[in-house]
């Protein structure tokens, strides 16, 4: 009995080297060789692995950017363009800047403006909310408040503010890796150029109700007029389905639809405060109501 066990102890060992061997050879034989620049550029990147790119993480970002002939539509929004021109310099290519951009809550319904017609009880999470019914206000478009986009943020750069019951933007912090925007159920996070001076104008409601509805939905609400669309010089502003929208793109910046705008649904982001205008006679010397304002 004993030597019958010794004797299966002993085959077993060596199918087991044999197999090893063999496995060991099919493995050179077939492997691929990995280019070390994907490594070098995994180094260069931040390390998030937030996906804001569109990859899975840094290590396919890197892989895809080494296997691609050029740089056109990569982009890593936590390392920005410097990180990227380390790239671009490890890979020997070239890559264009791109400006800076940051998430935007494109709601105002706060609740002061947006009261409340009923008191949700459910679980915590907007996504469900949403899908159980329209939400707690009359306004079937805004925020819900529950704090997916701050659970979904890896930077902080996103909080719910209690007494507004809205999310609140750290721009300083935000890295636009857009997941935020992919956690919000009713897509009113968008990202948007930070603009000169950090300085940008947009729509801040997502409604698509008439303006007699919206406007009792919510006291700010765009009630598409189409006011802000008339007067912009820039053709920046269009309005469809009952609802403006400012492309950042052409936006000069001018802020007369911020001006026109009955509802005050137009906000205007990190400009000084105009000063009332005077008469230049009575300006300090050299100076003008303009110059005030810079």
């Amino acid at each position: 009995m004993g030597t019958f066990v010794i004797t299966v102890v002993a085959i077993l060992t060596v199918l087991g080297l044999l197999l090893a061997v063999i496995l060991f050879f099919v493995a050179e034989k077939f492997k691929v060789a990995e280019d070390t620049r994907i490594d070098t550029v995994e180094a260069i990147m931040p390390g998030a692995n937030c996906g804001g790119c569109g990859f899975a993480g840094c290590r396919a970002f890197a892989e895809a950017c080494v296997k691609s002939e050029s740089l056109d539509g990569f982009f890593c929004p936590v390392g920005g363009n410097a990180v990227m021109q380390k790239v671009a310099s490890a890979l020997g290519m070239t890559v264009e800047e791109k400006a800076p951009m940051t998430a935007v809550v494109r709601c105002n319904g706060s609740c002061d403006n947006r009261p409340k017609t009923n008191e949700y009880g459910g679980s915590s999470s907007c996504r469900i909310m949403a899908s159980l019914y329209s939400g707690d206000t009359a306004c079937k478009y805004g925020c819900l408040g529950q704090g997916d986009c701050e659970e979904a943020c890896n930077f902080d750069a996103i909080r719910i503010n209690p007494s507004t019951g809205l999310p609140e933007v750290d721009e300083d912090k935000c890295t636009a890796c857009g997941a935020c925007v992919k956690a919000c159920p009713r897509n009113i996070i968008e990202l948007r150029n930070k603009g000169p001076k950090n300085r940008r104008v947009y729509v801040c409601c997502s409604s698509n109700d008439k303006g007699a509805v919206a406007r009792k939905a919510c006291s700010v609400a765009c009630i598409g007029c189409r006011k802000c669309e008339k007067v912009c010089p820039f053709g920046a502003i269009t309005v469809e389905n009952n609802l403006a929208y400012i492309d950042f793109n052409k936006c000069k910046l001018c802020r007369k639809c911020v001006e026109e705008c009955p509802t005050g649904a137009i906000h205007a982001v990190n400009f000084p405060v105009r000063l009332p205008m005077q008469p230049e006679a009575f300006a300090a010397p050299g100076t003008t109501n303009k110059d005030k304002e810079e």
